[in-house]
C-alpha cells in the first residue's frame, strides 16, 4: 500500500524544515545561508505573482456560475436558507472579530514589540523580479462575477452557464494541480526567511495561541447555532450537536464539505428536520454555508495584521466581513478553497501583501479540516431552522 503524506503533514514538514535549516545553515556558512534562502525567495516571487495574476479569474470562475445556479432555485425555500446560511457567516465572522481583537492585541504585543521584518538580520531578497500583472483587479472581477452571475440567472442562459462552468473546472484545477501543490514550498519559503531574520520564534507562538482560540471560537459557534435551533424545534442542543457528530468526524478526514454531503444528509434527518427541507438545504450549504471557515479566515488575518503592527477596526473590517460571506460562495471544493476565495477581498479590502497573504494561507491550511468539520455540523442547525422557518 502506497504511503501519501496529505498537505497538513506537507505543510508541517515545510515549516519544521525551514525552522531546522533556517537556523543550522547560519551556524555552517553565512553567505550560503544567504544565496540559499534567495533561491526560495526567488521562488516565493514568482509564485506570489501567479497567484496575484490567478486571484481575478477565480473570482469570475467561481462566483459567476455560483450565483447563477443559486438563481435557478424557485420559492421562498431557496431565499429562506440562502439568508440563514449568509447570516449564519457573518454572525461568525463577527463572533471571531470580537474575540481575536479582544485577546490578540494584548498576546501578540507581549510576544514583540517587532514587526515581521525587525528580525536580527535583512529579509532575503530574490535573485531577480518578474511582472505578473493580473488581468483585472479585485474589485473589477467581482463586479464583472456579479453582473454575470446575476445576468446569466436573469435570462436562463444555457450557453453561457456551461462556458463558466467548464471555465470552473479549469481554475479548480489550477488549483487543484498547480497551487495547492506548491503551497508546501511557498510556505518553505517565507518560514526559511522568517528564521533566517530571527523572526520565526514570535510566528509560531502566535500560530499556536491562534490555532486554540480558533477552535473554542468553532464550539463556541457551534453551541449558539444548536442552541437557536434547538429551541425553534423543542429539542435539547446537546442532543442535536450529538446527532450531527458523525458529520463533523466524517469532515475531520475528508476535508471536503460535500464529500461530508452523504453522512451530513443522513445525521440532520435524525434531527428531526423534514426530508423535504434536509434534502434541498444540505447540498446547498454545503456551497454557501461555511461558518467555521469564516471564524478562521477573520481570526487568521488579525493575527498577521497584528503581527505586522497595522491597526485593526471594526469599521473597516466589517465590510470585508459582508464580502467574506458571498465569497464562501466561490471557495471551491477542494483543500483549502475558502482561503483561496478570500485571497481577493485580503489583498483589496485589508492591504494584504504577498507575504501576509503566506502566512494567511499557513495558518489557515493547519485549521482547515476544523473549519470544514464546523461547516458541515453547522449545516445541520441551519437545517432545522429552515425545517422551523417553512412548515405551514
Amino acid at each position: 500500500m502506497k504511503f501519501r503524506i496529505g498537505l497538513i503533514g506537507r505543510i508541517v514538514i515545510a515549516i519544521a524544515s525551514a525552522v531546522a535549516l533556517g537556523l543550522l545553515l547560519p551556524s555552517i556558512h553565512e553567505g550560503f545561508a544567504e544565496i540559499f534562502v534567495r533561491v526560495f525567495a526567488t521562488f516565493n516571487m514568482v509564485f506570489g505573482g501567479f497567484l496575484n495574476f490567478v486571484v481575478p479569474l477565480i473570482i469570475i470562475g467561481f462566483i459567476a456560475p455560483g450565483i447563477a445556479e443559486l438563481g435557478k432555485g424557485s420559492g421562498k425555500m431557496l431565499g429562506i436558507a440562502t439568508a440563514f446560511a449568509y447570516g449564519s457567516t457573518v454572525i461568525a465572522g463577527i463572533l471571531a472579530f470580537v474575540v481575536a481583537n479582544t485577546f490578540l492585541p494584548g498576546f501578540i504585543g507581549n510576544v514583540s514589540g517587532k514587526d515581521i521584518d525587525g528580525g536580527t538580520r535583512e529579509a532575503a531578497t530574490a535573485l531577480f523580479q518578474i511582472e505578473m500583472d493580473p488581468i483585472m483587479s479585485v474589485m473589477a472581477a467581482l463586479i464583472l462575477a456579479f453582473l454575470l452571475g446575476i445576468g446569466m440567472a436573469s435570462i436562463e442562459s444555457k450557453a453561457m452557464l456551461a462556458f463558466f462552468d467548464e471555465f470552473n473546472l479549469l481554475i479548480e484545477r489550477v488549483i487543484s494541480y498547480v497551487i495547492i501543490p506548491l503551497l508546501p514550498i511557498h510556505i518553505f519559503g517565507i518560514f526559511l526567511n522568517m528564521t533566517f531574520t530571527g523572526e520565526v520564534a514570535k510566528v509560531l507562538s502566535v500560530f499556536a495561541f491562534v490555532f486554540v482560540m480558533i477552535l473554542l471560537l468553532q464550539l463556541l459557534m457551534l453551541t449558539i447555532q444548536y442552541t437557536v435551533a434547538g429551541a425553534m424545534s423543542k429539542k435539547n442542543p446537546f442532543f442535536l450537536m450529538k446527532t450531527m457528530a458523525p458529520a463533523y468526524f466524517t469532515a475531520l478526514g475528508t476535508q471536503s464539505s460535500a464529500a461530508t454531503i452523504p453522512v451530513t444528509l443522513r445525521q440532520a434527518r435524525l434531527t428531526g428536520a423534514s426530508d423535504r427541507v434536509t434534502g434541498f438545504t444540505i447540498p446547498l450549504f454545503a456551497t454557501v454555508h461555511l461558518s467555521g471557515s469564516t471564524i478562521t479566515i477573520v481570526s487568521c488575518s488579525i493575527g498577521v495584521l497584528l503581527m505586522n503592527g497595522l491597526p485593526v477596526s471594526f469599521v473597516e473590517y466589517l465590510p470585508f466581513i459582508f464580502m467574506l460571506g458571498v465569497m464562501m460562495v466561490a471557495a471551491p471544493g477542494v483543500p483549502g478553497g475558502a482561503v483561496m476565495a478570500a485571497v481577493g477581498p485580503l489583498s483589496s479590502m485589508l492591504g494584504f501583501s504577498e507575504s501576509m497573504i503566506a502566512l494567511m494561507i499557513a495558518l489557515y491550511m493547519a485549521q482547515d479540516s476544523f473549519g470544514t468539520a464546523t461547516n458541515v455540523t453547522g449545516d445541520g442547525a441551519i437545517a432545522i431552522m429552515v425545517d422551523r422557518f417553512t412548515k405551514t
